[in-house]
């Protein structure tokens, strides 16, 4: 079971490495779709949370080492605590309660909300410590206004993905921690 996890640990972290360049190819477009995000709150759901945590602290950190995107500070540092508590709480979530629909919502919402508010203190904390400008407006404006095409897409694509793992039965998703 925990190899299994770990070899879907490895599967979802390569998608959060390939799948910039698929939406990249228009910049603008491409951020707003926040590709990273769906590999990470799938492994969240599938592996658990120690899975979700890991691969989303690791994402971003290890993309720019690869690829040297997304800019390590401050946006990959923020990305990197954002990204953690998406799959981490989604994860929490959805593996302590029963397994339904609205379950599943209830989690996906919820670590969407938890990693953007991290995303904020993280980015409100580097821009004091460095002199940099972090108002409201900027968080509303990075973490929903112009994030709401990858909401959307996530909010209709990651449990449309989850049901379908589930309806397989696959043995990875029993006896969740």
């Amino acid at each position: 079971m925990k190899i299994q996890k770990m070899i879907l640990s490895a599967m979802f972290l390569a998608l959060a490495m390939a799948l910039p360049f698929l939406t990249g190819q228009i910049p603008q477009f491409g951020s707003m779709l926040a590709p990273m995000h769906i590999p990470v709150l799938l492994c969240g759901f599938i592996c658990g949370w120690p899975y979700g945590l890991a691969v989303g602290f690791i994402a971003p950190l290890l993309r720019f080492l690869m690829f040297g995107m997304p800019p390590i500070f401050p946006t990959g540092i923020a990305m990197a605590f954002e990204l953690a508590v998406y799959g981490a709480v989604a994860g929490l979530i959805y593996h302590r309660s029963k397994r339904s629909t609205a379950s599943l919502y209830t989690a996906l919402i919820g670590a969407m909300i938890a990693g953007r508010l991290v995303w904020g203190v993280v980015r409100f904390i580097l821009a004091s410590a460095f002199g940099l400008d972090f108002s409201m407006a900027v968080f509303l404006s990075g973490a929903f206004f112009t994030a709401i095409p990858g909401i959307i897409v996530q909010l209709i694509l990651i449990p449309a993905i989850v049901i379908a793992v589930e309806r397989q039965n696959f043995s990875i998703l029993e006896n969740q921690h």
